[in-house]
């Protein structure tokens, strides 16, 4: 056969070369379409979304891995990121057409093989000197698109890589990281559009959502988070005005607002019913609100946005006039609300807020359902009133003005305040499970001295105007992940750790919800009452989420392993605590063992 292969004709073999060439390129192209992303939640065989799919509630359908068989669920194969780069590992994988796609610390992606764990390709951006990234060196997952997968970097670029091959597509500046900016958060993928937010609060940046044609990276819509600053369309090419966010001044003083925060650093969700982007807000900028006076619109909330013009349709204000650094950037979830009183059902969001409430939220205007604490220890406020939709502060609960009588112009009083500014939930992601109707919060139990100190603005410096003391409220735990009810308003049940949370969640249609612990766990519990079943140590903290997809008849679960985030860095008193994790760098992928 080799012999008379070589004695082929020319135009035979070269026919039969070209064929080929045609099926090899056939099964590369395989690409993600606009109907596999909008599907995502109820397909298993692939995880192509942050948050599996767009509402970003976290819940798989699959369920051969449940309450009765996880017992038999066992390590298949783990990817060490390697080298001297480890810290914070906060990624979710998403998987594709047998390949899994991992982001790590210091921006970089690998694509793996997810049945062996064989690497396929990796890239490793190129990072300048003096980024700044305010909370480690994380990046929280890549996007999928076409043959493309997308991800941020920590000097504020997006990178599109060629899926199949890892080369470079195309590469898009989001702004200057010498003046604070930065990005982590996996982005989202609507209708064809690659959107994504920034990092930098810290700073003094201007928050704001960007729209980008996902194949070619060119700007469609911006939309700034921080009321005053103008929103600008893309019309051929050409810059357009889309009008200013909110009414200059309004709740500003003065300039402000040109150095607001409101940072989106957390990423967006997206509700196809009512086609709106679900954003989360961070802290307004500077830390000290004395010298802000208002409600600071639009920092420390949730703000909807049509896609489609780049426009807000409606906020809700978590936190109005933030004092305590309660970033409103967790996220905003879709679900069905029966209404307790009348039985009806109200296209609702659920979130829970780094300031120590879940909020319950109508996803068509914004109105306020309900708001219940998820925490034991909330200081700040007494409550919501439920008609007006603001808090209800408490009194003395503020930190002082270091300008105010009787203070000595360099430190206001210090109050303790409940929760810390690392929040009742951070950047961990809850879960949604729709059959049991709750959701699945990792709290955490920590308060902290803050006081206010004067501070003006440097391009570029840090731009707080506070310093604090973070310290654990009890000695058994911090951490404790949380089944919460929306519809009574409380926690069904909890499931207490040592060290603080920081990871995110997954729940399953076999009864069970998965979640990692700083000491190194990735554990499952019965989503119904809390009891763990199942724990496996993967040898480094874990302060990612999981993820679950069926491939070739098997269930498998994933979760990236590696100690880090804002804990270690901001952490204080709590840090030190803790100090004896371990870092590393590595996912670990699981399935049932069937005694073959």
């Amino acid at each position: 056969m080799i012999q008379r292969s070589k004695k082929m004709k020319k135009p035979f073999a070269m026919t039969m070369i070209a064929a080929a060439l045609m099926v090899a390129g056939s099964v590369q192209a395989k690409e993600v379409t606009d109907a596999d992303i909008a599907n995502d939640a109820k397909t298993t065989g692939d995880v192509v979304h942050f948050g599996l799919g767009q509402q970003g509630q976290r819940f798989s359908t699959l369920d051969k891995v449940n309450v009765k068989t996880v017992k038999n669920l066992v390590p298949v194969w783990s990817f060490s990121f390697g080298g001297e780069k480890q810290r914070g590992q906060e990624s979710q994988p998403v998987v594709f057409d047998g390949k899994m796609y991992v982001t790590a610390s210091y921006s970089r992606i690998f694509a793996l093989d997810a049945k062996t764990g064989k690497k396929l390709w990796k890239y490793e951006h190129r990072l300048p000197e003096g980024i700044m990234p305010c909370c480690d060196v994380v990046n929280r997952g890549a996007a999928l698109y076409g043959d493309l997968v997308i991800f941020a970097t920590l000097d504020a670029q997006l990178v599109a890589l060629n899926k199949d091959t890892g080369k470079v597509v195309w590469k898009e500046k989001i702004d200057d990281y010498a003046a604070g900016y930065s990005a982590s958060a996996a982005p989202l993928i609507v209708k064809g559009l690659i959107i994504t937010g920034v990092s930098g609060g810290e700073f003094g940046v201007q928050g704001r959502m960007e729209a980008r044609d996902a194949k070619t990276g060119k700007m469609v819509w911006m939309r700034p988070t921080v009321e005053g600053n103008m929103g600008y369309k893309w019309v051929n090419g050409e810059k357009v005005e889309n009008g200013i966010s909110g009414t200059t001044n309004a709740t500003w003083t003065g300039d402000l607002w040109k150095t607001g925060g409101a940072a989106t650093w957390n990423g967006a969700t997206y509700d196809p019913e009512t086609n709106l982007v679900f954003a989360g807000t961070g802290n307004p900028a500077p830390w000290n609100s004395h010298l802000r006076p208002g409600d600071n619109l639009f920092s420390s909330a949730t703000v909807a946005i049509d896609p489609d013009t780049g426009k807000i349709v409606w906020h809700y204000q978590t936190t109005p006039h933030d004092g305590w650094d309660f970033d409103g950037v967790n996220e905003f979830v879709s679900f069905d609300y029966k209404d307790p009183k009348t039985g009806k059902v109200i296209k609702a969001g659920g979130k829970a807020d780094r300031n120590g409430f879940f909020f319950v939220i109508d996803r068509t205007n914004g109105k306020l359902i309900n708001a219940f604490p998820f925490v034991n220890d909330i200081t700040w406020a007494k409550g919501f009133d439920l008609n007006t939709g603001r808090p209800i502060y408490t009194e003395g609960g503020r930190p002082g003005n270091p300008a105010a009588a009787g203070e000595d112009g360099k430190k206001g009083k210090t109050v303790f305040s409940a929760p810390s500014f690392l929040g009742g939930k951070n950047q961990m992601q809850m879960a949604y499970n729709p059959q049991t109707g709750l959701f699945y919060v990792p709290a955490n139990e920590w308060g902290m001295d803050i006081w206010n100190e004067p501070v003006s603005y440097k391009r570029g410096a840090a731009y707080l105007g506070a310093g604090f003391t973070i310290k654990a409220l009890h000695d058994d735990y911090i951490g404790s992940l949380r089944a919460v009810d929306p519809n009574a308003g409380k926690i069904v049940w909890e499931n207490k750790n040592y060290a603080p949370l920081w990871g995110g969640v997954l729940t399953t249609a076999g009864n069970l919800t998965f979640y990692g612990t700083p000491e190194g766990y990735l554990k499952a519990l019965d989503a119904k009452t809390g009891k763990e079943v199942w724990s496996f140590q993967t040898g480094s903290g874990v302060v990612a989420p999981p993820v679950t997809w069926m491939e070739g008849g098997e269930q498998y679960v994933a979760v990236v392993s590696g100690w880090g985030g804002a804990v270690p860095l901001w952490g204080g008193d709590v840090a030190r605590r803790v100090n004896f994790l371990e870092q590393g760098g590595s996912v670990w992928v699981f399935k049932l063992h069937t005694g073959k």
